[in-house]
């Protein structure tokens, strides 16, 4: 007793310490305005911390095919896309966004919409239900994003209050009634050089896999698009590939129905290589926990505990976003929203499969409806080369060692991942300092 007594004081002494007694709070959520942090940090509210500035509300007339993208939740969620919208208009210069800004989406889906984002995309205009986010003199922008990111579960909490037909909202009322608090500049500076020299290094690692995605991607095209080994030989030039591999190759290129292509490779219907499989409904609580990915059309999108399709394997998107094709390493789970790709011979062509579906102008044979849909039988009717069974597992034995990598990557960022999580909460509420954490680190 004595010793809990001594922790209740040391608490008591260094935080403000708020009850979630019904007595105190007969609404029982004073928690949600009134977060924890040290007692010497300076409390303010939050809004009052950085300026707010709104999207717009976007009509479709402003809409083109060209110019700058509109960014809406989807585009912070899963980047420029083959939904995005796009307008030539100019408007003002507050909602205009640019690579490095910090976003706050408000509005939508409490556990999947709300929350604080980097914009890494290209110059744009800001979408209504975001706010572009600067905050003050006083205040470092990194240190802010993760207290934004503290405060998450209060966000999800307050929109869960006041959710109607899915849909959840953080209002600036909420903004200016959270109370929140700021230690001094240079212990800002330190927090936020922790957090983020970590993002930084996840960072690092998803452009390193887009680079290897990248250098797959050209294989694919030289090979099987531009025929650059077979064009090579036809003119007497090196293919700079090793013997054994140029041997592979035909030395002419003869008509078929999609013009031009290596002698003795086939025109086949997509229909005849892959089955597209209907996927299966998950609510959106049973996507956090597991070690199972879970993908929907954006790509993954949570974890869960049971798997419906061993991997490797591919992921297409059926609904909302339909067309995006997504590369699953091991085993997976993949929402109503999505296909998966079953070959109707072997897993061998998977890698040369996944590369050649993302050829396939998969989104025109979308359904036009209010949310656009894969029609998977025109997709079936989709014209596809097929090469020497020879040179498709060349194909692969360079692709599989490239998603290899990237999965080790991806594996090493979840790691690091897991780490800013824990240490996240701890230094943005005080309760580990960041002495404590320099003294215990070797």
């Amino acid at each position: 007793m004595a010793n809990g007594v001594s922790i209740r004081g040391e608490i008591e002494r260094e935080y403000v310490v708020f009850s979630d007694n019904a007595n105190d709070d007969p609404a029982g959520r004073n928690w949600l305005y009134h977060p924890q942090f040290p007692r010497h940090w300076k409390r303010e509210p939050l809004y009052a911390m950085a300026q707010w500035v709104n999207g717009l509300t976007f009509r479709k007339i402003q809409f083109s095919t060209t110019g700058r993208p509109v960014i809406k939740i989807a585009e912070i969620k899963g980047g420029i896309s083959g939904q995005t919208r796009f307008t030539q208009q100019t408007f003002d210069e507050s909602v205009r966004i640019r690579s490095g800004d910090l976003l706050f989406s408000w509005s939508g889906q409490p556990e999947t919409s709300i929350d604080a984002c980097w914009w890494r995309g290209p110059e744009g205009w800001l979408n209504q239900h975001i706010f572009r986010v600067t905050p003050i003199d006083g205040v470092d922008s990194t240190f802010f994003f993760y207290l934004l990111r503290y405060l998450k579960p209060n966000f999800v909490a307050i929109a869960r209050n006041k959710q109607t037909t899915g849909l959840g909202h953080v209002t600036k009322r909420d903004l200016e009634n959270i109370e929140a608090a700021l230690p001094n500049l240079s212990e800002q500076r330190a927090i936020a050089h922790i957090l983020g020299a970590l993002d930084d290094k996840i960072e690092l690692n998803r452009r390193m896999n887009e680079t290897l995605e990248e250098m797959a991607r050209a294989l694919f095209k030289s090979w099987f698009v531009d025929f650059d080994p077979v064009r090579a030989k036809m003119e007497g030039r090196d293919t700079g590939l090793p013997p054994d591999v140029a041997d592979l190759f035909p030395d002419r290129l003869v008509e078929s129905e999609l013009g031009e292509i290596p002698e003795g490779w086939e025109v086949k219907a997509l229909g005849e290589l892959i089955e597209l499989a209907y996927s299966k409904a998950l609510k959106v609580g049973d996507r956090k926990g597991g070690s199972i990915p879970v993908y929907g059309s954006n790509g993954q999108i949570g974890w869960h505990d049971k798997k419906l399709a061993a991997g490797p394997g591919i992921i297409i998107g059926r609904k909302g976003n339909p067309g995006v094709v997504t590369w699953a390493h091991s085993d997976f789970f993949q929402i109503d929203t999505t296909f998966y790709v079953v070959p109707r011979n072997t897993n061998e062509e998977l890698p040369f499969l996944f590369f050649a579906l993302t050829a396939q102008d998969l989104p025109s044979v979308a359904a036009d409806s209010a949310v656009p849909g894969l029609n998977r039988n025109l997709a079936y009717m989709n014209r596809q080369l097929v090469p020497d069974k020879l040179v498709i597992e060349e194909f692969n034995h360079y692709a599989s060692a490239i998603f290899t990598r990237r999965h080790s990557l991806e594996e090493g960022s979840r790691t690091l991942a897991a780490l800013r999580d824990a240490l996240l909460p701890k230094l943005v509420s005080g309760e580990l300092r960041v002495t404590q954490l320099e003294t215990a680190l070797p």
